[in-house]
């Protein structure tokens, strides 16, 4: 097993500083904006995830 390997689970630093900048913004969000931004980020994770199955099917055809 690589480094690589073992840093799979593992966000990056510049992934870490976006999700820190992230709370900030969710922080002055009233309850509801938070709700729509909720539902809005897991439907594009849904889109992200259709796309990743469909280019994996595609390239053991």
């Amino acid at each position: 097993m690589n480094n690589n390997d073992k840093n799979i689970g593992q966000l990056s630093l510049e992934q870490q500083f976006q999700l820190e900048v992230l709370r900030k913004d969710i922080e002055n969000m009233s309850l509801e904006q938070a709700k729509e931004y909720l539902f809005e980020a897991f439907r594009q994770m849904m889109v992200k995830d259709n796309l990743c199955r469909d280019l994996f099917k595609s390239c053991y055809l």
